[in-house]
């Protein structure tokens, strides 16, 4: 191996990406709702649907155990409608796999929390691992 192609390899990707942490959040947002929505639109089968589901209970679970804990700076108000939004999502997971509800749901949850995240001031700049 030349050393071109050992330094495009070595720098060609970062291993890690800087971002606010909103925009790390919405990011995250952004990737499982984009799935979440074309499993919506018949884009994919089953089993996709089902890794998109798993991911964003992912996603409201570790945002869950966040707001619930004492050290969260958000208003408490607020702490509890997001913990009550992953309780919510856990169980509309659970009924989109009995294939006794739709997906659609779970799109628009995320579409809102996007908005309020790309609506809110700026935050300290924090990295996003890959």
């Amino acid at each position: 191996m030349n050393s071109a192609v050992l330094a495009q390899s070595l720098y060609a990707k970062p291993t890690r990406e800087v971002g606010t942490k909103r925009g790390i959040e919405y990011k995250a947002f952004s990737k499982i709702t984009a799935r979440l929505a074309a499993c919506a639109n018949g884009e994919s089968g089953f089993p996709e649907l089902a890794e998109a589901l798993c991911e964003n209970q992912l996603l409201w679970t570790v945002l869950g155990a966040d707001v619930a804990t004492d050290g969260n700076g958000l208003p408490p108000e607020l702490r509890a409608r997001l913990f009550y939004l992953t309780e919510f999502t856990n169980h509309q997971t659970r009924l989109i796999l009995n294939g006794q509800a739709s997906v659609d749901v779970l799109v628009e949850i995320n579409t809102s929390i996007m908005r309020g995240l790309r609506n809110s001031a700026p935050d300290a700049p924090a990295a996003v691992p890959s």
